[in-house]
């Protein structure tokens, strides 16, 4: 889960926000305020993952708030006046929501996220690589869909997309192969084609160039990757 922060003066937009939130599931609100100056000591105390921050405060402006803090969070602004744009990328922000916005749009904002200095699009706790992910949301479509990691029998690249394979359904995600490849625990997620990665620990028997894995599932084993496969579960 990603720690955040809204700094927003008006009620109708915090409502957004805080609604946005609790649907996304990932993201822990972890305080509201009405103006840039209140949260200054509040980052002082706080490890804060990300801040929605309006452009448009009383006292000091978004812009000018961002100008005063060493080692920011990652920042998602939002205004109603398209104007400032092109000045706040100058703070490498990570995305610019321009009201009124849709949920939809709001989950493609985080899902640019850096987590860890990586960035990613999918959602899940932070944790360090080495550990390895229990679990995940994937973006789906239009939807944050979690999925254990050890229910994933196989996934199928489909083009720009790839298909993960759960007993009795499936889900489309937006990332590549290689991104799962990356993700995933080399030793218990294996590349044995070149459009095919699958979970080690689901193989149940392998005849010539098939692999046959629980719930029936058949994968065909690449012959570049083949040998490579072969040793690795030996």
């Amino acid at each position: 889960m990603m720690n955040c922060i809204i700094i927003e003066d008006q009620p109708p937009a915090q409502r957004i926000l805080k609604k946005y939130i609790e649907d996304i599931g990932t993201l822990t609100l972890k305080a509201t305020f009405t103006d840039a100056l209140q949260t200054m000591e509040f980052l002082k105390t706080q490890e804060i993952d990300l801040m929605f921050l309006d452009i448009h405060l009383p006292k000091i402006s978004g812009i000018d708030f961002l100008k005063t803090i060493p080692n920011a969070p990652a920042v998602i602004l939002t205004t109603a006046f398209p104007d400032y744009a092109l000045e706040s990328y100058e703070f490498s922000v990570v995305d610019y929501l321009l009201k009124p916005f849709s949920f939809q749009r709001f989950v493609k904002a985080v899902a640019k996220v850096p987590v860890k200095n990586k960035q990613v699009s999918i959602f899940s706790p932070s944790e360090e690589k080495a550990n390895f992910r229990k679990e995940l949301f994937i973006k789906s479509g239009y939807e944050l869909v979690k999925v254990l990691v050890d229910d994933i029998l196989y996934i199928k690249s489909e083009g720009d997309y790839t298909e993960l394979f759960l007993p009795e359904k499936k889900h489309l995600s937006s990332e590549p192969l290689r991104f799962w490849e990356e993700q995933l625990d080399k030793n218990q997620f294996i590349r044995v084609h070149k459009s095919y990665l699958i979970h080690a620990g689901k193989i149940e028997k392998i005849a010539g160039n098939q692999i046959y894995l629980k719930e029936k599932a058949i994968v065909p084993i690449g012959r570049t990757y083949k040998d490579e496969f072969l040793a690795k579960i030996n």
